[in-house]
This record gives structure tokens, sequence and C-alpha cells, in this order.
């Protein structure tokens, strides 16, 4: 994973609100597309760029394409930003 590639895919808010969408499980990019008000071109690019971020996956089926959020990678994040902010663990066990 690419800490570089994740956080410029985050920081659109088009690309969030797509991975908002793909919480509730796969979509197909017309699914997507249709809850915004922008070409198919430009969705296809922003799931491209999620799916070079590793933050979506891509399922193909017959003629559809379907995406599906890939949360490892959002768990990753959250393990390094827990490290990188709090307590050390040996700090933790004293406290207790």
């Amino acid at each position: 994973m690419s800490f570089a590639a994740t956080f410029k895919a985050l920081s659109d808010p088009v690309r969030r609100e797509i991975l908002q969408l793909l919480k509730n499980g796969k979509m197909s990019a017309g699914e997507i597309g249709s809850h915004f008000d922008m070409t198919g071109a430009t969705i296809s690019y922003h799931l491209s760029v999620l799916k070079k971020a590793d933050l979506v996956w891509e399922t193909k089926v017959k003629n559809y394409v379907y995406y599906e959020l890939n949360t490892s990678v959002v768990e990753e994040i959250l393990l390094w930003l827990s490290e990188l902010t709090g307590e050390k663990d040996e700090e933790k066990e004293s406290k207790k």
C-alpha cells in the first residue's frame, strides 16, 4: 500500500463520497455514476484513482464492472494513525 496514493485518493470529496456509497455493498459503475452530476468518463477516472490506491476492488461479471470497498487499506491507515498519535504499550499498561 502506498500512503501517498491513498491520501491522494482520499483528498477528493467525490472519491470520499464514492467510498461512502460502497460501504453499503458492491455497486456497478453505472449505479455509482447515478449519484453524481458528471460524465461517465469522470466517474471512471475517480474509480481508477481509488483502484490504484487499493481502496476499492473491481469485479467483472458479464458486461458489468462492480466495485467494492477494500476496508483493509482503511484499517492499515487507522492503525498507522493510532500508532502515530497513541501512547506506547508500556504507558498504557502502567495506567491500568
